[in-house]
């Protein structure tokens, strides 16, 4: 059983990684520039860490394209791959601790989330997809007797990644295993607000045995070392998840470079729709869970609440008395819920959209307050307005933060058209003991993932991604496949 002062002592004799991984070395940035990271539980710096730009991209490009084409690791079988992502899934959980306090000092989410949730979790995704690699059958079409047509995939080369700070080791195996298990030499650019996991995780990738320049991670500015990525003619594919603005530009990137296939995991606006049929105790545990978890900051948040009108009232109270056991706290304390928003900025942000909430109108039922812990500001309680109207900014846009609006509905048709008004579809969720409607409103609500009787369902086994400008790319599953691999035919004409 942990203690706050064991994660107190474990975090004082904790090293920071802090320079670029680029062809199995670790260097600093050739232009010796460097950013903050920043503890946001604390306001103090943790580390200056290399901030790479448009000639580190290029290195890492030229490593990567080198050792795809030499075939130190796309020519390698499927079971020789399969063992080294299973014995990299193994080191990861052997530094289980020091991977979930590097992404509890860097984001400020509490460390027993990242302990017990995140840190497992990737390196589950990592066996996950060593294991499918020896069981994926290339085909052969029906042709004519003197004709065989195989149809083989085949790893695209180089793929960029770049991935949020919210889950910063889980986004980066979402990524990771699929494109390397099928043969890709791979270019990470973790967030700047969170690099230090994913750099360790490359010197984890290197000791398990993943050859020198298959694995690159680059730490930087989205606006130059992403930018760079996004633009580079020698990369054949760019994965991201983070905001709808910024996969935008790596839509622009793509058409002004070489064309680049760009998969995209973007914003949500998650409908959580409640029928009063349903099991409401469980439906506001669920509900507090699904927009407060990791202080709010997962796209696919349910942050818009739609409650059937007769059970609204009773519904809320439920609620508030469940967003109390998420107040926030220390990260490093075991008893925290939820922890520090991830900067001052965002923090800001969010604090902006409960001004303007209240502003248009909408009633405060709880939460709203900007707390401080250990000489930091950047800590808000669990908040919920009721009385929120469609039009207004917090039924629309993203907080990314501990905000719910909560709307009501008098009929099933009311619920599914305000669930899709948004231009987002990533995730909604759905209550109801009524398996008629269920299946009817699952049917009509546009988004990536309806999870019924329950919030956020998700496992590595099934796809993850959205619709509209929530993108279109899918993390996950076999199906993300489909983005790291290419399909060839090969026609044989037999005499």
């Amino acid at each position: 059983m942990f203690e706050l002062t064991d994660w107190q002592q474990r975090a004082a004799n904790l090293r920071f990684p802090t320079l670029a991984f680029i062809a199995g070395q670790q260097v600093p940035a050739q232009s010796g520039a460097t950013f903050a990271a920043i503890n946001p539980a604390t306001g103090q710096t943790l580390a200056q860490v290399a901030a790479c730009g448009d000639v580190d991209v290029e290195a890492a490009v030229r490593a990567a394209r080198q050792a795809f084409e030499a075939g130190v690791w796309s020519r390698r079988s499927p079971t020789e791959r399969k063992a080294v992502l299973l014995r990299l899934a193994e080191l990861i959980l052997e530094h289980r601790e020091e991977l979930a306090l590097l992404d509890s000092l860097n984001m400020g989410k509490p460390v027993m989330d990242a302990y017990n949730v995140d840190v497992p979790g990737a390196a589950g995704v990592f066996r996950w997809y060593a294991e499918a690699l020896d069981k994926l059958y290339d085909e052969v079409a029906p042709s004519a007797q003197n004709v065989l047509a195989t149809i083989t995939r085949e790893a695209l080369g180089v793929v960029a990644a770049v991935v949020p700070w919210n889950f910063p080791l889980d986004m980066a195996a979402w990524k990771l295993a699929p494109a390397l298990a099928a043969g890709n030499s791979v270019l990470l650019k973790p967030a700047e607000q969170s690099p230090f996991s994913a750099l360790r995780l490359a010197e984890l990738a290197l000791e398990a045995g993943i050859p020198a320049g298959v694995l690159n991670v680059l730490p930087g500015l989205g606006e130059h070392a992403g930018k760079a990525m996004g633009l580079h003619p020698d990369i054949d594919c760019l994965a991201f998840t983070g905001s709808t603005e910024v996969g935008k530009y790596f839509m622009q990137y793509s058409a002004q470079s070489n064309l680049k296939q760009v998969w995209l995991e973007c914003g949500g606006k998650s409908a959580n729709l409640v029928f009063a049929d349903c099991d409401l105790d469980l439906a506001a545990e669920k509900a507090a869970f699904g927009i407060f978890f990791n202080q709010g900051e997962v796209c696919s948040a349910n942050s818009r609440l739609l409650v059937e009108r007769s059970v609204h009232d009773e519904f809320v109270e439920r609620l508030i008395a469940k967003a109390q056991g998420w107040q926030p706290g220390d990260p490093l304390n075991p008893k925290s819920t939820t922890g520090a928003i991830v900067e001052a900025r965002q923090t800001e942000r969010v604090m902006g959209y409960i001004r303007s909430a209240l502003e248009e109108g909408a009633q405060l039922a709880c939460g709203g307050e900007q707390l401080s812990f250990n000489g930091s500001n950047n800590f808000i309680q669990p908040t919920i307005f009721t009385g929120v109207t469609p039009a207004m900014r917090l039924a629309q846009e993203e907080v990314f933060g501990p905000v719910l609006a909560v709307i009501p509905f008098d009929s099933e048709e009311e619920a599914v058209r305000l669930a899709n008004d948004s231009i987002y579809g990533l995730a909604a969720s759905l209550w109801t003991d009524n398996l008629h409607r269920a299946h009817r409103v699952a049917r009509q609500l546009r988004a990536g993932t309806v999870s019924v009787n329950t919030v956020d369902a998700l496992d590595v086994s099934t796809p993850f991604g959205g619709g509209k400008q929530s993108g279109f790319g899918r993390d996950l599953s076999l199906h993300s496949f489909d983005k790291y691999t290419q399909l060839k035919t090969t026609w044989f004409q037999l005499r």
